[in-house]
């Protein structure tokens, strides 16, 4: 069994009205993996602000640290795993939900092992050592994001819907529904508040579960077979096997308890209201990523009500480009040579509208191109060695025209360095719509003299 050991930026994100939170020293757990079944040592640490939740592989070398961000997130069944460079952390939702149900922005989570240990299959054997060191407050605010349009992921009947709340809370409202098994495990409809403060008490203690035939099926594979139904629910014919309930409704407890640990892989805490039936961790992955989406659209939007690097007129006297082909209108960030955000505000009276189509207007695609090679170039013109050179289009690859652009549109163009060279540059280009991206192209540039023919 598990064995717990204490050991003596400006963004359209939300800022809370509390201070971040880590750990006030650090706290080990140690025990056998959930599905692997083998040996890990974790050892979580205090960590400064904006620093994040990340996990560090300490069995391999070099040591591996991955962010708990859901862009590292490898799809596994029945589990949530990180993976990098070749090196996975398993089943890292019971140990993420804890950090999730506690308010803890920022550790670093050192593992010698290739899977966070199981414990009884709850948050709990993580909850209680941390609240035995406890937490200390940091001199930076809390990040939150809040949901500000609907969202929808869907998988056959399985749904999750996260919708804008007027209160500052995350609410959960989880519907867990067996259909023909629901003998054995009855329907069952919970509510989470992250408001309530009662996390520790009321689901941090709900354990993992699985059919008695799912816990054979694993068994068969190989998995979980340090593990008996003492150890873990296993739910027969007549209810667990050699085993009592926590709580009556433990099933649906648990699938919230997953759930917050899988929604912190946004990288911030989320307020809204969340609706959940049938969901599972490949659901709450592409909720993540939904998420992710509107919180970089709601970013970009800031920084054009907010930015402004080079108006118009600073543009007009790097590029050669003027009307009608100059299609950048305002650059709203530009972080060194590296990346760059601008603006191109469609409006009905650009000329190519007047043949393109003229009963339905569109953004010809290669002016989107345009327009994202054009940004491209005034990144490039950052660099030092390409001062007094101009930017010429050399090669288009991975182009995708995925939204059309139309009049009354605002483009949100990005471009990031790929590779910059004294004479040459490539750089990764998008064009976005709102949350949706119009365009994206890998752009190479050869650096040319300005006075050159």
């Amino acid at each position: 069994m598990l064995e717990t050991t204490a050991i003596p930026t400006t963004t359209a994100t939300d800022h809370a009205d509390v201070n971040q939170q880590t750990l006030a020293g650090p706290v080990s757990v140690s025990g056998k993996g959930l599905l692997l079944g083998e040996d890990a040592l974790v050892t979580m640490l205090p960590a400064p602000p904006n620093h994040g939740i990340v996990f560090e592989r300490t069995d391999v070398s070099p040591p591996v640290q991955i962010p708990a961000l859901v862009k590292y997130i490898a799809r596994r069944a029945r589990r949530s795993t990180l993976s990098l460079s070749n090196t996975s952390i398993e089943t890292i939702e019971h140990c993420m939900s804890a950090f999730a149900g506690l308010r803890i922005d920022n550790a670093l989570i050192k593992i010698d092992g290739p899977e966070l240990p199981c414990g009884d299959g709850s948050a709990s054997p993580f909850v209680d050592p941390i609240l035995e060191v406890g937490l200390v407050e940091q001199d930076e605010p809390r990040r939150v994001f809040r949901i500000t349009e609907p969202i929808v992921v869907e998988d056959g009947d399985a749904i999750i819907a996260a919708v804008p709340i007027d209160t500052d809370e995350l609410r959960v409202i989880y519907d867990l529904d067996y259909g023909p098994n629901s003998d054995r495990i009855r329907r069952q409809v919970r509510t989470y508040s992250s408001s309530n403060g009662d996390y520790r008490t009321e689901f941090a203690g709900a354990r993992t579960y699985s059919l008695e035939e799912e816990a054979q099926a694993l068994w068969d594979r190989g998995m979980c077979r340090h593990l008996t139904p003492k150890d873990v629910l296993v739910i027969g014919e007549n209810g667990p096997i050699d085993n009592e309930y926590r709580f009556e409704d433990e099933p649906v407890r648990h699938k919230i308890l997953d759930l917050l640990g899988d929604l912190y892989l946004v990288g911030c805490q989320v307020h809204g209201r969340l609706l959940a039936h049938k969901s599972g961790h490949d659901l709450n992955r592409r909720l993540c990523t939904k998420i992710i989406s509107q919180m970089e659209a709601a970013d970009r939007q800031f920084m054009v009500t907010h930015g402004q690097r080079m108006n118009i007129r600073a543009i007009q006297r790097v590029m050669p480009h003027r009307y009608p082909m100059l299609l950048v209108d305002r650059v709203i960030e530009m972080d060194g040579d590296r990346k760059a955000i601008g603006i191109k505000n469609v409006s009905i009276n650009e000329p190519f509208f007047e043949g393109h189509y003229p009963g339905t207007p569109i953004m010809p695609g290669v002016l989107v191109v345009e327009a994202m090679a054009q940004l491209g170039g005034l990144l490039m013109s950052q660099k030092l060695e390409h001062t007094g050179k101009i930017a010429v289009l050399l090669s288009l690859d991975r182009v995708k025209l995925r939204q059309p652009v139309v009049p009354g549109d605002q483009l949100v163009l990005e471009a990031e360095s790929i590779r910059a060279k004294p004479r040459s540059a490539t750089v990764k280009c998008r064009a976005f719509v709102g949350t949706k991206i119009a365009a994206e192209a890998l752009i190479k540039f050869m650096m040319v003299d300005e006075e050159q023919d």
